[in-house]
Order: structure tokens, then sequence, then C-alpha cells
């Protein structure tokens, strides 16, 4: 874009999404980024604004309606538009059998990872349809495409995401606002830590990545940050599976 664009990044305040509002940042970017902890995104936009970025952060939780509604409302009374979304805001779960699954444990990764998508999206599109132009990039997953023993639910969600960004790039279509995902495979976060539960877990994990480690945030950023750009500018309703060839076989 010739003139610094908008970003708006749900979940920016860990891991990918994080990295994600970093990266804008590099690229003088103006973004808005939200999270549930408030102390931490202050923080976390005092580092975007040291790196030359304008930015605001504003604590929303993606799995209500009125906190969505509310966060894009500020950044078009902010900025005066909203150029690029990511919705990074989401939730694993606990590995758990399916004979042992609950409807709490259901609502809990749903709720953030497909209502909260679904939530960012249409006020994000509501925003985006009105100036004709805009790009969304969801999260997914490797498990968006495959299944994973103790993890059904998040896999689950992660298939559910990437169905409501197909539908969603066949609807914005019409008024020049593109919809794709980006699908990482093991990233170096704390929600790897947690699903691999130990390091030994871990190594047995990332012996099935042909590049033999995880990835780092950083990278899925870089990812993020091309699919948004005019140089996709022919992409939508596609899936960018960025995970060291774990699903090449």
């Amino acid at each position: 874009m010739d003139r610094s664009p908008v970003v708006l990044v749900t979940g920016a305040l860990s891991g990918i999404g994080r990295a994600t509002a970093l990266a804008f940042a590099r690229e003088k970017a103006s973004v808005v980024i939200s999270g549930r902890r408030a102390e931490e995104g202050e923080k976390l936009a005092e580092e975007l604004r040291a790196l030359g970025a304008e930015a605001e952060f504003v604590k929303a939780d993606v799995r209500f309606e009125d906190e969505m509604r509310a966060l894009v409302d500020h950044a078009i009374a902010r900025f005066g538009r909203l150029d690029i979304a990511v919705n990074s805001a989401g939730y694993e779960g606990e590995p758990t059998p399916i004979v042992e699954q609950t409807v709490d444990r259901y609502s809990a990764v749903f709720d953030a990872n497909v209502l909260g998508t679904l939530l960012a999206m249409k006020h994000e599109l509501r925003a985006m349809s009105i100036q004709g132009s805009g790009s969304i990039v969801n999260i997914s997953s490797t498990m968006g495409i495959r299944g994973a023993s103790r993890n059904s639910i998040y896999v689950a969600s992660k298939h559910a995401v990437e169905g409501l960004t197909k539908s969603a790039a066949l609807e914005a279509a019409a008024f020049g606002v593109r919809v794709n995902a980006v699908a990482p495979g093991p990233i170096q976060t704390d929600m790897l830590d947690r699903i691999t539960g130990t390091e030994q877990g871990k190594t047995t994990m990332l012996a099935t990545v042909p590049l033999k480690r995880a990835g780092t945030p950083a990278e899925i950023a870089d990812a993020i940050v091309f699919v948004a750009s005019r140089k996709a500018s022919f992409m939508t309703g596609e899936v960018l599976r960025v995970n060291g060839g774990r699903t090449a076989a």
C-alpha cells in the first residue's frame, strides 16, 4: 500500500499474535491490538510505538459480540479505516479422549476459536464492505486438515475456521475484500509446550516434521504479512500451510 495500512490483531498478547503485531509495526503500519490482559496490552503497544508505528491497545474478548463491535468501531474512529485484520485469538483446550470430553470443554474451545473468528469477521467485514477493500487473515492449524488423537475438539474447531474462511471469502469478494487463513504447524510457543507436555513429548512431535524443528512465531508472522499484502492480491479463500513439510506426505 502507498499509505501505511491500518491493521487490527486479535489475540495479540502472546505467540503468533504478538509476533504479527511486531512484524506490522516494523512495516510502519498503524496497529490496533486486542486481548484480555490490559497491563500486557499497554506494554506491547509501547513496544510497537518504539518501532515507529502508531499503536493502540483495546481490551476485548473475541467471545463477546459487543466487544468485537466496539473494537472495530474504535479502530475506525481512531484511524478512519481498517485495511487488514488478523484473527489470532484462540484456545487449544486440554488433550482429552473423546469419551471423557464435556460440554464445557467443547464450549471453551469453540467459543474462542470458532465463535470468536465469526464475530471478529462479522464486524471487520461490516467496516471493510463500506470502504470496498480490505484483507482478513484467520489463523488455522495443521490440525485444520487432519485428525489428532486426544485433540478432537481443537481439531474440529480448526476445521471449522477453515470452512468459515472459505465461505466468508465467497461473500466478501463481491465488495473487494480478501479472506484467507494461515495454518501453522508446530511453532515454539507456550501453546506447543502445553500440548506436548514434556520435552520428550515435544521431541517426539518434532520428529514428525521434515525440517526437524519447530517453527518460530516470527516465521508465521512473515507469512501472515505476505498473505495480507498486495503481493497476494489474487489470493482469497485459501489456506497457506506453514509447517516445515508436516502435511506434505
